[in-house]
């Protein structure tokens, strides 16, 4: 509460989402990225989408065909569940004017990625041979 700074080494980054506001990742000696962690998380998003839904999923799959992309589908009771990506220059509300002709919503919620996913594809961006299979799980 009144500006102490702890220093936290880890590779544990569920920790660092739940201990820290802000960070720096530091990768052979050399900080690859530092900023609040929430806004950190924001800008590796990648415009994907969970929504929950009721109807036929083909039609979902050709109304997404103009604004953006059907990643994958669960179907489940009560509701089915699909993974849609924004296309470019696509907005969610765009998308979501298209989607409501082919079946009925019953709930969105973005997909923001982990500070593990985001930790993955810096180190990986920075130096591919980094990234091992036991890193990617």
């Amino acid at each position: 509460d009144e500006g102490t700074t702890v220093m936290l080494s880890t590779h544990n980054m569920g920790s660092v989402e739940q201990l820290c506001e802000h960070i720096a990742l530091i990768d052979k000696s050399h900080k690859v990225l530092d900023g609040a962690v929430h806004d950190i998380r924001r800008q590796f998003s990648t415009n994907t989408y969970r929504v929950e839904f009721t109807g036929n999923r083909v039609k979902l799959a050709d109304v997404l065909s103009f604004t953006g992309e059907l990643l994958d589908v669960k179907e489940g009771e009560p509701y089915s569940t699909a993974r849609v990506k924004l296309g470019p220059g696509s907005s969610l509300n765009d998308v979501l004017k298209q989607v409501v002709h082919g079946v009925e919503i019953h709930g969105v919620q973005e997909e923001i990625p982990s500070m593990h996913d985001v930790f993955i594809r810096v180190v990986s961006e920075h130096d591919p041979a980094t990234v091992g299979a036991d890193m990617t799980e």
